[in-house]
């Protein structure tokens, strides 16, 4: 994940510092680390707001808004200064050992549902027990819950939709994650944030929030509520943006904004050699 990265000047020094900072040794993680290692959400995180970090390191441009997906909002907070690279990454690896900790209370996962009728897979989910932990895209609804109901409803195919299981170590963005809220309030407390250099869209609604303090405590909020890109996209879409770049490891996000905002231009970074040349 991280080695493309490795060419850009800065980057070794930015890892280490960082690695100390967080207790875990990104650049062995991020450029020998076999899949296993790297599924752990207590390493996944903080491995992918580094390099999301990395590869804005490597834009080498200011935005005039940001926007994260779960994780990714810490990434967006530093981008935007209101907090430290440092602080980003540190926060994305306790956040991750409070969320693994959290997963490990009982056996819980997420789904993704693909089209059908909505109503109907609301209506069956709700029967179930299950929350809606994200929505993407319209037609896109990823919930969570106990695995013994997860099984049901994909078993139940509802509403005509196509189920599938996602690779999650517990229900994030749903009640199942608050035993995790304490220690990530406790974290952001004892951060004094900076005001935001450009606009930041949220993911619990899609507002502009223009206060630091805000956006923080946004961030615990975000463990057990749902993640609405949708909302977030709509937002992104009414400020007519001239293009859009997904920062590393660029794929997921660009797909979906690319269903929401046709026409625009879009950039997902996966290497130093993908960054747009500034005009």
């Amino acid at each position: 994940m991280l080695v493309p990265w490795l060419e850009v000047p800065g980057v070794a020094a930015d890892l280490t510092t960082w690695s100390q900072a967080a207790g875990l040794d990104l650049l062995a993680l991020g450029t020998a680390a076999d899949a296993d290692e790297i599924r752990d959400t207590a390493v996944a995180q903080p491995l992918l707001t580094a390099a999301a970090l990395l590869s804005w390191r490597a834009l080498g441009t200011a935005p005039d808004v940001v926007c994260g997906h779960s994780v990714g909002e810490l990434a967006a907070l530093a981008v935007a200064g209101v907090i430290t690279p440092g602080q980003a990454v540190v926060l994305a690896a306790e956040r991750g050992r409070a969320m693994a900790a959290a997963a490990a209370l009982a056996p819980t996962g997420m789904v993704a549902t693909l089209g059908g009728d909505a109503a109907a897979i609301a209506s069956a989910a709700a029967d179930l027990g299950l929350e809606v932990a994200t929505v993407n895209v319209a037609g896109q609804t990823v919930y969570g819950g106990p695995v013994d109901a997860l099984e049901a409803f994909a078993a139940e195919q509802p509403g005509g939709a196509r189920v599938r299981r996602l690779e999650t170590a517990g229900a994030f963005h749903t009640s199942a994650m608050q035993p995790a809220v304490a220690r990530l309030t406790e974290l952001v407390a004892g951060i004094d944030p900076a005001q935001p250099q450009c606009q930041v869209v949220a993911n619990a609604d899609g507002a502009v929030v223009t206060d630091g303090r805000e956006l923080l405590d946004r961030l615990v909020g975000q463990l057990t509520g749902p993640v609405r890109f949708d909302l977030c996209l709509a937002t992104i879409a009414g400020l007519a943006p001239t293009g859009i770049v997904e920062l590393a490891p660029g794929g997921t996000l660009a797909a979906l904004a690319k269903r929401a905002l046709p026409g625009v231009p879009l950039t997902a970074l996966k290497a130093p050699s993908d960054a747009p040349v500034p005009a």
